[in-house]
């Protein structure tokens, strides 16, 4: 409890200031030696990106030991790989308009098959070659493609936006965390995680509900636009806190499969960096979704906010 409660600040900071750097950076002129890759101007994500880069090469390091115990003989560096070219992907596709933007995250896909089934054939053993490929496949589709949505999300809307999906789907975790250590009896799924209960799930999904809510309204205020309707917000709060203690529970079915208790020791108090980013993973297209569904209704103003 100490230490988490002596990092999480400093975590939320950091979010903050990458968040508030990356709107401040974001039309600024390109730097002419990055011209011909970034445009004239700096895109929406120039920090986000990167950011998200390292989170997604860390999270790969701890997945490839969660395979392995499995006995797959996967490569450290196409599971690393794997995700980056899925994050990259998704930057080039949103950055390319047309037929050529639709078919460069499929065709990263393709490239991370083949990196794999190469990698394998070098051994000159095809043992565990469809383990090694489905491996580095998860990576580019739960690192890299799902990931990836929390990008497209900064692409079209401001920061600020992308901040309030994260702090709500964040606020389920702390709702749950400190409402099961102090009145959780009812166990939610005692196989596959013993310390979650009802009462904690109830308490986080309220309080991401509250964070919903209100984070919409201030939104809408600060940017002088008509927000959702309060319920709408709450409602929406709810869901994206429930799809993300799902990501929790996917995780942990993925660590108690490999035998693992904590996905890696990086973040003192919150385990490894996977830990950390199960449930934004599962958040990110569903909030992507709910955003695109707020800006065919009319809400948020004419243009994203």
């Amino acid at each position: 409890m100490r230490e988490r409660l002596l990092l999480g600040p400093v975590l939320i900071a950091a979010l903050l200031g990458v968040l508030a750097l990356d709107e401040w950076l974001t039309g600024l002129e390109t730097p002419s030696l990055l011209a011909g890759v970034l445009g004239t101007a700096l895109p929406a994500g120039v920090l986000v990106l990167p950011v998200m880069l390292l989170a997604a090469a860390l999270a790969a390091r701890e997945l490839t030991s969660f395979v392995r115990e499995k006995g797959a003989p996967v490569s450290g560096i196409v599971m690393g790989v794997a995700p980056v070219c899925g994050l990259l992907a998704w930057a080039a596709g949103l950055a390319t308009e047309g037929t050529l933007g639709l078919v460069v995250l499929p065709g990263a896909g393709v490239v991370v098959l083949v990196l794999a089934m190469l990698v394998q054939a070098r051994k000159q053993d095809s043992g565990g070659a469809l383990a090694a490929t489905g491996g580095a496949l998860l990576s580019f589709a739960y690192l890299g493609l799902a990931f990836g949505f929390l990008l497209a999300i900064r692409a079209e809307h401001s920061a600020w936006v992308l901040l309030w999906v994260l702090l709500v789907t964040k606020a389920c975790d702390i709702g749950a965390y400190f409402t099961g250590k102090s009145i959780g009896r009812r166990k939610l799924i005692p196989w596959l995680s013993p310390g979650k209960t009802w009462e904690g799930l109830g308490g986080g999904v309220v309080l991401s509900a509250a964070v919903g809510a209100g984070g919409l309204a201030m939104l809408g205020a600060w940017a002088g636009v008509e927000a959702p309707p309060w319920w709408m917000g709450a409602a929406c709060g709810a869901v994206l806190g429930l799809v993300g203690q799902a990501g929790d529970l996917a995780e942990s079915m993925m660590k108690r499969d490999a035998g693992i208790k904590d996905s890696g020791s990086i973040l003192p108090g919150f385990g490894g960096m996977l830990d950390v980013l199960d449930s934004p993973i599962f958040v990110a297209p569903v909030a992507y979704g709910i955003l695109a569904g707020f800006r065919a209704g009319g809400w948020m103003g004419a243009v994203p906010l």
